[in-house]
């Protein structure tokens, strides 16, 4: 039985960690070409920080918003699709939690061609940690960089969740991995990479042989990577962890070194064959993903204390239903 109401969290105005809360909301009424999803637990994302602290404000956002950019969960209302009811299933991006409600909810309405089947062995808690970390780093390293066992990747910010699967994927695939952190206590997380540094903000002279990289920091870096880099070779902006959104004063004939290539993840349209793709790289190689952290629903708060800190060392997600 659908309940008519759910616990949700939902924003009008910028809020910060400590002030997120969970209040009483409708249960969304399902429609044509939408299903209904008991969520049961969610990855949290830097994009949704951003989302509550600043974002909220923007005309194309939908107030009020139930914010999260992905979840796993069952079908509770399959609708009109070819989905069976309490089938397990992931959904992520195509406008979750900024166009429509997202998934910081018990109970998440969400367009069918942005929920895919799984078939897992993993906990609820281990493949809400997959969707958007795993489908942004695959897209990342194979999509855009064209990944090959040969490469030395750089993966520039490399201690967050998705450096974390970006490095498991890239050494489970054979290449030499080098990643960097700009806090020196963190080098021993980096362990599985062939190389840790210590990032200053300058890496152009202090690394060799790097044909791929993955760019987290962003804009504030990307001049930077894109000189580290050797004939030839490919670099992928994909994250913008350290703040700046923007690279004023680009041009391209200058700011892009020759011979280097420049391109980018944008990572809004999942589909079902990369999904199975991820799940079973995970299964093959008998890999899992960096849980960080887990909270319980009625702990949001501190889930959002943790997500601003910058604190935790791998996935933040959240348990909505057991």
């Amino acid at each position: 039985m659908i309940p008519e109401t759910m616990k949700a969290v939902v924003l009008t105005v910028p809020t910060n960690a400590q002030n997120v809360q969970l209040t009483e909301y409708p249960v969304p009424r399902v429609r044509p070409g939408w299903v209904l999803v008991k969520v049961k637990a969610f990855g949290m994302n830097h994009s949704e920080k951003i989302l509550r602290l600043s974002e909220i404000n923007a005309d194309d956002i939908e107030k009020p918003i139930i914010p999260g950019i992905e979840c796993a969960g069952e079908i509770a209302d399959e609708s009109d699709s070819s989905f069976q009811k309490g089938q397990k299933v992931v959904a992520l991006m195509g406008g979750m939690g900024r166009s429509f409600h997202g998934s910081y909810a018990q109970y998440a309405l969400l367009p069918t061609h942005h929920v895919f089947s799984v078939s897992t062995d993993l906990n609820w808690q281990e493949i809400a940690a997959v969707p958007e970390t795993y489908f942004t780093a695959w897209g990342s390293l194979f999509e855009c960089l064209n990944l090959q066992p040969e490469d030395t990747l750089l993966i520039r910010g490399a201690t967050c969740a998705l450096g974390y699967a970006a490095i498991q994927i890239a050494k489970a695939w054979g290449c030499k991995v080098i990643a960097t952190t700009h806090r020196e206590r963190k080098l021993p997380l980096l362990k599985e990479a062939d190389r840790a540094i210590v990032d200053t903000g300058i890496l152009a002279g202090k690394v060799k042989g790097a044909t791929k990289a993955l760019e987290l920091v962003g804009a504030k870096t990307l001049y930077d990577t894109l000189n580290c880099m050797e004939k030839g070779a490919i670099v992928c902006n994909t994250g913008v962890l350290g703040g700046v959104y923007r690279w004023n004063g680009f041009d391209p004939i200058k700011s892009i070194p020759n011979g280097v290539y420049l391109t980018g993840f944008y990572s809004n349209w999942p589909t079902q064959e990369r999904i199975d793709e991820i799940f079973n790289f995970l299964t093959v190689h008998k890999k899992k993903p960096c849980l960080g952290k887990c909270f319980d629903f009625s702990c949001i708060d501190k889930a959002c204390e943790a997500l601003d800190s910058g604190m935790i060392n791998g996935k933040i997600v959240v348990t909505v239903s057991k």
